[in-house]
């Protein structure tokens, strides 16, 4: 059965609506299984990747029932089934509807929202509600319903992390306004905060229209005329328009404990239609790294954290209790942050998050960067236990782990695709925390690879070719045979690179 089904299979359950391009839409969904080596996965919007505990254990139940039992973030903040059988659609997409993620079949795929993990939790403004109407406007227009799978909406806080990931449609935190971004240009438009879910629709239903003749599935694919004409469009009803550049940072951000002052979206190596989230030329500026997040200082107007970033770490599946452990905690912590090795859970790693997230704060918040951010409060008492039991699972808890920056594609043998068993590879090659980050791909598809400053390692027929990557920019590779302690040296000396 399996192997005679397509790419794409809607599930009995699909709305079946119209196509918008010729050649349809190829991302999967929960009502549209993709075929992979290793069975069916689906993949399920998370809004923000705000989760509560009950829909938490919602997703961990259907891993259970229809899949491998694992849960693979994505680089959207959405969480992948894998291993699922050709027929579960309609027991999957009955599950997930019960338990309130999935509010409407015509939209399923439309709901791609990113949103600042650690909004409202270190001093910067909360984005809960405007979240929640956001997702409710798009479920509620029939226009969006038309929208890609790649299509993304992002919500930002102010210090421009998921500005900086290009999404289609930008809102901008900043003071009792927001800055409506339209694709990755530098031009904003200020709005009052309370209008900017509807603006961030309207600017989608226009890019829709937009997009009829050229078949456009996200606002970079536009003609330029046309999307120049779409933002002048769309500014015209929007507000005065503004000259902010997308943040941009001078090297890759490095992961760490928080403290005040200051991505393709596909599961690594999916092998499903990648749902392209292009960067800035230079990574984001401030992402939640691993560890605790200590509650702002009342009346502090400088409580994002600068110091403390993230640089896309990956790890394995299923790892011992970390060399490193967590660091001390603060006297009190608004949420702690851990990183997970290649952005898959085991069922134990997952119920133990959720436990924790019912006994404190209620949710879990899935970050574009493959970790997870558990909102408290906590006492330091309980941050630490809690911190500890998470690095005790084989989580990231601490930037010093070997793991940090380490990240890779599915490949063998859940890709057929893939030339090498990549994540063993990986595993392999560890060595001390490098300067920049590191992807492994398969193959050259390189599904879920980084934006920003990275080293590239492919798997080729020759061996395995290593090249530094910074925006569009590739240096000449390097090819290695195959030869693991070459291979091993060679990453190191690379992400080790110096400014």
């Amino acid at each position: 059965m399996l192997a005679a089904m397509p790419d794409s299979a809607p599930s009995p359950l699909s709305a079946g609506g119209p196509a918008l391009r010729d050649g349809g839409d190829a991302c999967p969904g929960t009502l549209r299984l993709h075929r992979a080596d290793d069975g069916a996965l689906a993949r399920v919007r998370v809004p923000g990747g705000v989760l509560s505990a009950d829909r938490a254990e919602a997703l961990l139940a259907a891993a259970g029932r229809f899949g491998d039992g694992e849960l693979h973030l994505t680089s959207r903040g959405n969480v992948q089934l894998r291993g699922l059988g050709a027929e579960c659609g309609g027991g999957l997409a009955e599950l997930l509807a019960g338990a309130g993620l999935l509010p409407s079949a015509a939209h399923e795929r439309a709901r791609n929202i990113v949103a600042s993990p650690l909004a409202g939790l270190d001093g910067s403004p909360a984005l809960g509600e405007r979240l929640a109407e956001l997702d409710a406007l798009v479920c509620a227009s029939a226009a969006a319903a038309s929208l890609s799978g790649r299509f993304l909406f992002a919500l930002d806080d102010g210090r421009g992390d998921v500005d900086a990931l290009g999404a289609d449609v930008t809102l901008i935190a900043d003071g009792d306004a927001f800055l409506l971004r339209i694709g990755p240009g530098d031009e904003v438009f200020r709005i009052p905060a309370a209008e900017g879910p509807r603006a961030a629709l309207r600017a989608a239903e226009a890019f829709l229209r937009a997009a009829r003749d050229s078949g456009a599935w996200r606002v970079k694919d536009l003609p330029d005329p046309v999307r120049s004409e779409l933002v002048r469009a769309v500014g015209a009803t929007a507000g005065p328009a503004e000259h902010r550049p997308r943040p941009r940072t001078a090297k890759a951000p490095e992961p760490g404990t928080h403290g005040p002052g200051g991505t393709v979206e596909t599961t690594p190596g999916s092998g499903a239609a990648p749902e392209t989230t292009p960067g800035s030329t230079d990574a984001p500026e401030t992402t939640p790294g691993p560890g605790y997040v200590p509650e702002a200082t009342p009346g502090s107007t400088d409580a994002l954290p600068d110091a403390h970033r993230h640089a896309n770490p990956h790890g394995p599946a299923h790892t011992a209790a970390p060399d490193h452990p967590p660091p001390d905690p603060p006297a009190s912590a608004a949420a702690l942050a851990v990183d997970v090795p290649l952005g898959r859970l085991t069922p134990g790693q997952w119920r133990l998050l959720t436990a924790t997230a019912r006994r404190y704060g209620g949710e879990l918040r899935l970050t574009p960067w493959r970790g997870i951010v558990v909102p408290g409060p906590f006492t330091g008492a309980e941050a630490a236990d809690a911190l500890g039991a998470l690095a005790a699972a084989g989580l990231i808890t601490s930037p010093d782990s070997p793991w940090t920056g380490v990240g890779a594609c599915i490949g063998r043998p859940g890709c057929a695709k893939s030339l090498a068993d990549v994540r063993a590879e990986a595993g392999a090659a560890l060595g001390p925390a490098g300067r920049l980050p590191v992807y492994w791909s398969g193959c050259e598809r390189r599904c879920g690879h980084p934006h920003g400053e990275w080293i590239d390692v492919v798997a080729t027929p020759d061996g395995h070719r290593i090249s530094y990557v910074r925006g569009e920019r590739r240096d000449p590779p390097a090819t290695v045979r195959d030869d693991p302690a070459a291979l091993a040296a060679a990453v190191a000396a690379a992400r080790a690179r110096a400014l």
